[in-house]
């Protein structure tokens, strides 16, 4: 999840027994995906085009490992976002990713498409709108894009008691302004913002999720492909990876002049 603001303005989500038994289990995918290592592609020389992958919340780029196994079979070369733990203010894990964004492009020579998971993929949205020059597109995976605290009540029990708790305002951890202050508004803003025109967005879904509440992930200027995965599970599914891998190669070589890859 991202930063949060007006609580009240969403209806909480208590999903079924049965589901939040399978986001348990969910994570077991991510053992069963270890595997051998699969070389690097260069990001210049590849036809497809480049991903920077982004996690969830309470997660690192581990977390997107087997994802970007699978986008480096297709072809894609792919970058991490340096998230250790996606945990911290909004606004600052904001501004990082807009650093890194801007070193892969220039990495790449050409615009790059992001692929984000639940928080991950907020943050994307939010990104898009401050730097659509840079992107060939966006691809959300599970992510609250039309209210960031559309989760089960356990969860957002855990982030306000998170906030609560960072009395020394560590910018590592959430506190209260990204909850209910500036930091809060701010945000909220850029997630609310119009889409940039010609820019594609993409945003996965599943009505199996067991930890957001898949209504909010329908927002009007994405693409909405719905899978049968669990949240947890998003990242290790296979029948998910393959539809990633077909809407990133619709993307393209980018929007911007920023040069194409050398031949």
């Amino acid at each position: 999840m991202s930063s949060m603001v007006g609580v009240a303005e969403w209806e909480p989500f208590t999903p079924p027994a049965a589901l939040r038994r399978r986001e348990v289990f969910g994570w077991l995918g991510y053992v069963q995906a270890v595997g051998p290592r699969v070389p690097a592609v260069d990001a210049r020389r590849s036809a497809p085009v480049p991903v920077l992958t982004v996690p969830g919340f309470l997660t690192g780029d581990w977390s997107m490992i087997p994802l970007a196994r699978h986008l480096r079979r297709s072809g894609h070369a792919t970058f991490t976002s340096g998230m250790a733990l996606n945990s911290g203010c909004t606004e600052m894990h904001l501004e990082l990713l807009e650093r890194r964004l801007q070193q892969v492009v220039d990495e790449a020579g050409r615009p790059v498409a992001l692929v984000g998971q639940s928080r991950g993929g907020t943050l994307c949205r939010m990104l898009a709108v401050r730097r659509p020059e840079l992107l060939a597109g966006v691809v959300t995976l599970a992510s609250p894009l039309l209210h960031q605290l559309a989760a089960t009540q356990a969860l957002i029990s855990q982030v306000k008691l998170m906030a609560r708790l960072n009395v020394c305002a560590w910018p590592w951890l959430l506190s209260t302004d990204c909850l209910f202050g500036g930091c809060a508004e701010r945000t909220s803003a850029l997630l609310e913002s119009p889409w940039p025109a010609g820019l594609p967005f993409v945003s996965m879904y599943s009505r199996q999720d067991g930890v957001v509440d898949w209504r909010s992930c329908l927002d009007p200027a994405a693409e909405h492909v719905e899978v049968g995965s669990t949240h947890n599970g998003m990242g290790t599914d296979r029948h998910v990876q393959r539809l990633l891998a077909a809407k990133l190669g619709s993307f393209g070589a980018g929007r911007s002049g920023l040069g194409e890859p050398d031949q």
